[in-house]
């Protein structure tokens, strides 16, 4: 789309003509159309390059739409909502910097104003416009001491058991497929398939084992299926996203393992195509074509193929893993199976591949939850009455720290600096991260001072601080109590120089350098050997079975444990006192703009949701303080004249 003429010039008949009665000085709207729509007009150029300025036809105006946007975040009004707000609320065109009769759009317009910031991977250009005026204004500045912490977000599919959750995944595809394979393409047990996931449901009254039995049997379903869209001929339909998010779901849900010498199968009647009449056995015998490839009907003897494309290279994964187990087969039968587990069919003799669903714990928080919304994944806080979970989003919010006191009625100094979205499953320590990393984007310097809770704290994360001359300041976690008996943090410990001193004022008698070969992690173990022998305080330190003592921290633990110690002071509780207005910050966000819940799927839509609640809150907080100051001039120059008139 090309892009019309703009100016941000008022014209003779404008709102900004109304009288000054209508908008006050101090009207939020009259301050959004002086202070921040000219600020938005002025990046213009960033919004251009969304466009194609010499082809189509003739765009609405993008700065309009981003100043509609971020009213709509501010009133909390959605799209149709809003265009009625341009055909009826004054305020809203004075704000806008609309003429009076100018022609409304569709509320789907805003829908493609968001997908085209998203596509073009401009989310945040809006919350950086608004973080751009507001260091011009002399509010932010580059560096600044920051506080951090995150909160939960909901998605807007609910989370499914693992049963529904590949009964759906298998429904999808097959509906997605419907259209484009032929009813001669199509494999013998597609009809059974349709029946079995598309027009039948899961009966929740069955009991335990049924269920597993049916977990089992769809994990079949979905190799097999995925065995054959495998084939060189359906290599298209593969690469589409359902059939490849069937194989993210099969992978993350099952397992493939040898299986025990296969029976010759009976030949059944199939079914050709869904809703239409099964066909006759004889034509379904003169057309092998139409089956299963031998692939899928013998995993023990498929031989996969490399993928050609990048895209396929899931379903490779599984059909590789089919095929290993299968290879192992003869050297280690299956003697049984349990409920869940099934077997796909070979060849008489030969080993089949059993499809076993994998156990609770070997499952990851980052799995599907629902295939109609993949990216939001599950997350647990707390523990007992405290315990949280969810499955959607984590959303990391920084905002700057004023510490000066503010005057009685005074608006806050404070501004949100960053607003990263990312899945519900990373840490916080990760998410922080991510927040450097974006306020380094936005032309922000690390902050010299940042206060946040014990989730981000840890003892490579005080090194790394102190090594680049900032502050990190939040409290140390706990150390593990161990049935009533000394603790690490009752030691005193010296890892540079290898020493360590117990309760009982003993020093430790060796020291050791532990790494790990995996992830090259270095760990010290210290062992108090003799002197434990005849310690008085042996039963408060010595655990049942040991000999003597043994203590195991990290390469850092000198940091944490200073950490531990430095939070126990009153200079350190009054320090954190400044982390504790975030909290306030994030009620704000999740009351007023409604934060807690994404009002679209995907990962990519709930960042750009996020972005333009920041902005919208930083705009709020800047209109605020603009009119307080308005009202103090207004009191100081009053104050003037009647002393004036004394006098």
């Amino acid at each position: 789309m090309s892009l019309p003429d703009f100016s941000a010039q008022s014209e003779l008949f404008s709102t900004a003509g109304l009288s000054a009665s209508l908008f006050p000085q101090t009207d939020r709207y009259r301050l959004f159309g002086k202070v921040v729509y000219p600020r938005l007009a002025a990046k213009r150029a960033l919004l251009e390059q969304c466009y194609c300025a010499e082809n189509g036809r003739t765009a609405l105006e993008p700065v309009l739409l981003l100043g509609i946007s971020i009213l709509q975040e501010l009133d909390g009004v959605p799209d149709r909502q809003a265009v009625e707000m341009l055909r009826y609320h004054a305020g809203w065109n004075f704000a806008l910097n609309r003429q009076l009769g100018d022609p409304v759009f569709h509320p789907t317009s805003l829908v493609n104003f968001r997908n085209r910031l998203a596509e073009h991977e401009q989310s945040a250009l809006g919350f950086t416009m608004i973080l751009d005026a507001l260091q011009a204004a002399g509010l932010v500045s580059r560096q600044s001491r920051q506080r951090l912490d995150s909160t939960q977000m909901f998605g807007r599919v609910a989370r499914m058991s693992r049963l529904d959750c590949v009964r759906e995944s298998l429904r999808l595809v097959l509906q997605a497929l419907e259209p484009q394979v032929g009813a001669e393409q199509r494999p013998l047990a597609w009809g059974v398939l349709w029946e079995r996931y598309v027009e039948s449901q899961t009966d929740y009254r069955a009991g335990s084992e049924t269920l597993a039995r049916k977990l089992g049997e769809a994990g079949t379903d979905a190799w097999q299926l995925l065995q054959w869209l495998r084939q060189e001929a359906n290599a298209t339909w593969l690469a589409q996203p359902q059939a490849q998010l069937l194989a993210r779901v099969f992978g993350e849900q099952f397992e493939i393992r040898a299986g025990e010498p296969a029976p010759q199968c009976q030949e059944k009647v199939a079914v050709a195509a869904s809703r239409t009449p099964a066909a006759p056995a004889t034509t379904v015998q003169s057309e092998p074509k139409r089956e299963l490839s031998q692939s899928a009907a013998n995993p023990a003897t498929a031989q996969p193929a490399v993928p050609a494309e990048p895209q396929l290279t899931v379903a490779a994964q599984v059909v590789s893993a089919a095929s290993q187990a299968s290879a192992t087969a003869k050297a280690h039968p299956t003697e049984t199976r349990p409920p869940g587990q099934h077997q796909t069919p070979g060849q008489p003799g030969q080993p089949g591949a059993v499809i076993q669903p994998k156990d609770k714990k070997e499952l990851t928080s980052e799995r599907v939850q629902n295939p109609h919304e993949p990216e939001a994944t599950y997350a647990v806080k707390g523990q007992g009455e405290k315990k949280k979970e969810h499955v959607g989003y984590k959303v990391q919010v920084a905002e700057t720290v004023c510490e000066v006191s503010l005057a009685p009625g005074e608006p806050t100094r404070n501004f949100i600096t960053g607003m990263v979205t990312h899945p519900a499953y990373q840490s916080d320590e990760a998410g922080a991260v991510l927040m450097e990393r974006e306020q380094s984007a936005m032309g922000l310097e690390k902050p010299p001072v940042q206060y946040v809770d014990g989730a981000y704290i840890s003892a490579q994360q005080l090194v790394a601080a102190q090594a680049e001359g900032r502050e990190l300041i939040g409290p140390a976690p706990a150390a593990m109590q161990r049935d009533g008996r000394f603790g690490t943090e009752d030691f005193q410990v010296q890892v540079e120089e290898r020493q360590a001193l117990c309760p009982a004022g003993k020093t430790n008698t060796q020291c050791s350098r532990l790494v790990e070969a995996a992830t090259g992690k270095v760990s010290y173990r210290f062992e108090f050997g003799t002197p434990c022998h005849a310690c008085p305080l042996r039963e408060r330190c010595v655990g049942k079975g040991q000999q003597h003592r043994t203590l195991v921290v990290g390469e850092y633990y000198t940091a944490l444990q200073a950490r531990r110690q430095e939070q126990t002071t009153p200079a350190f509780k009054a320090r954190m006192k400044h982390r504790n207005a975030i909290e306030g910050t994030q009620s704000e966000l999740v009351r007023a703009h409604g934060l807690r819940r994404a009002r679209y799927r995907g990962l990519g839509k709930v960042k750009l949701q996020n972005y333009f609640i920041g902005a919208a809150c930083n705009v709020k907080r800047w209109l605020r303080r603009e009119a307080w100051k308005l009202r103090q001039a207004v009191s100081i120059r009053t104050a003037e004249v009647a002393g004036a008139a004394t006098s």
